[in-house]
């Protein structure tokens, strides 16, 4: 296992990372669902056909927007796409007392890395209660040019703005494994968020991982209580 004492950046995936995979459900579930609804609506076809072409375009190309502007670039409007799916009820989130504290006594730089729109991201975070700890510091699908992760240009954008250095004092959290192969994080200490999504397949992506959580504030603390030794 690499080392977490020596820590001093962090940088998070939003959905299923800075809230837990246990509210993928019911959060994302509405956002998969917009999805489907703004496909049928723009390429004028059938939700079953619509979830079919969001599901494919996911899985072939990282996200479904992703796919959309490749296959209809005059048809899909990237930031109607990312207003429009993100039109949601966020009720379902509650206020993360633990992680707050421990993002407020760790003694590292973090950030927050995410293939939806920042809206959503803040959105998110204002019910957990950590979002004026992320105040300029969280990079979406627009700053990486519409490039998801793990293409390398999105996170390479990411640690040059902040000056995060691609190696071992990094940390990178992510709940779909896949993105844990971005050759921007090659040399950062990789830590998957466990969880059941389907896109995870274990036998292709597990040489990546150095750590597996299920508690973030506690994966926080544990730095934590590393660094202070």
């Amino acid at each position: 296992m690499m080392d977490l004492k020596n820590i001093k950046y962090i940088i998070l995936d939003m959905d299923g990372c800075c809230y837990h995979p246990k509210y993928l459900k019911t959060l994302f579930g509405q956002v998969s669902s917009r999805m489907t609804d703004f496909i049928s609506l723009k390429l004028e076809i059938e939700k079953t056909k619509a979830k079919k072409i969001q599901q494919e375009y996911f899985y072939k190309y990282d996200t479904s927007l992703n796919g959309l502007m490749k296959n209809y670039p005059k048809l899909i409007d990237p930031y109607e796409f990312l207003k429009y799916v993100h039109n949601i009820n966020y009720d379902c989130l509650e206020k993360d007392i633990a992680l707050r504290e421990e993002l407020l006594k760790l003694d590292v730089k973090t950030f927050c890395a995410t293939n939806g729109s920042k809206e959503h991201a803040i959105n998110c975070m204002k019910k957990i209660g950590i979002d004026d700890l992320f105040e300029g510091k969280i990079m979406d699908i627009v700053d990486f040019n519409f490039k998801p992760k793990p293409n390398p240009e999105s996170l390479n954008l990411m640690c040059k703005k902040f000056q995060i250095p691609t190696n071992e004092e990094t940390v990178y959290i992510e709940d779909i494994a896949k993105n844990l192969s971005s050759e921007t994080a090659k040399d950062m200490i990789k830590v998957w968020f466990v969880n059941d999504q389907p896109i995870n397949d274990m036998d292709k992506y597990k040489h990546l991982i150095q750590y597996k959580i299920d508690n973030l504030a506690l994966f926080l603390k544990k730095i934590r209580l590393l660094k202070e030794e």
